[in-house]
Formats: structure tokens, sequence, C-alpha cells
């Protein structure tokens, strides 16, 4: 007879924080590896939002400590794991980098930090009646994210630019 293991409840709170937090570890594998690309003023700006997005992981990871809500390892591993498996997409050429590929990053990039700042706002509604969050706090996350929405923006149009501009097209 097998024995089942049950963990504890997290609550829809605990679940949707849990969620964030699998989200953002792929997020921040994935903006580093999009920094890590990308040479000159744009890989500057790419390595600092890859900076600050780790840093808004830990935020989120003290803001559940805060709540006590319990992280589930097995859900940062699937971040992780989700991340590592999103960078094998078959293309026309199989073993060589697609030139839309960086165009396609920098967009899920930028709909994570989306989704970022979505959470940061659904956490500042129950600010109110949690004393452990932080207006200021949440107000300042969701400002950052707007900032990093728009260089995402900047950095995705020049590279999309360039990955679908006539010359580069018609040699490939």
């Amino acid at each position: 007879m097998s024995t089942v293991v049950r963990l504890p409840t997290l609550g829809p709170l605990g679940a949707y924080l849990n969620d964030h937090l699998a989200g953002a570890t792929a997020g921040v594998e994935l903006m580093r590896r999009i920094a890590g690309r990308h040479h000159g003023d744009m890989g500057a700006r790419l390595e600092r939002l890859a900076v600050e997005i780790d840093q808004d992981r830990t935020t989120l990871i003290a803001i559940m400590q805060s709540l006590e809500v319990p992280r589930r390892r097995y859900m940062v591993v699937a971040g992780w794991i989700g991340e590592k498996l999103g960078r094998v997409k078959p293309n026309e050429t199989w073993f060589q980098r697609s030139q839309v590929g960086p165009v396609i990053e920098l967009e899920g990039m930028q709909l994570g930090v989306e989704g970022k700042a979505a959470g940061w706002r659904s956490l500042k509604t129950l600010a109110a009646e949690e004393p452990r969050l932080d207006v200021q706090q949440l107000d300042e996350l969701i400002g950052r994210a707007a900032e990093q929405v728009a260089v995402l923006e900047e950095c995705r149009t020049s590279v999309a630019r360039d990955a679908f501009s006539n010359r580069r097209s018609a040699a490939h």
C-alpha cells in the first residue's frame, strides 16, 4: 500500500504568488540570456534589466515570507525548466538561430513584465486589509515595471527593425 503525501493547502493567494514566482524564475533566466546576446548600449540596458528583474524576484520572495506563504520549490523548478524548454524551437534551419528568435524573446519578456506589474497591482488591492503589504513599495514596483516595459519595447522595436528589414530579409 502506497502512502500519499499531501502538501498543506496554500489558499488562493499562496497559489497565485507561487505561480508568479515560477514566472519570475523563468523571466530571470530568459532576461539573462537575452542580455548576454546583445552588446553595446543595448546590451548594457538589457543587463541592467536582468539585474532589476532578479531583484524583483527577490522582493517577491520577501513579500511571500512576510505573508507567511510557503514557496513551492517544484513551482520554481518548473519555471526554470520551462524557460530552458522554451529555447528549443524548430525553425527553418534547426541548428542555427532564427533571425526572429530575438524578437520573440523580447516580446516574451515584455509580456512577462506586464504580468509582473499586474501581480503587483493585485497585491496593492489587498494592502488596505493586509498591513504586511507596503503600498509605497508596491507603487515603486509598479512604476519600475512600467520603466522596464518601456526599455524592452525600445529594444524590441530596434531588433524587429533589423530582423525584418528588406536588405536583411533578402539575404536570407
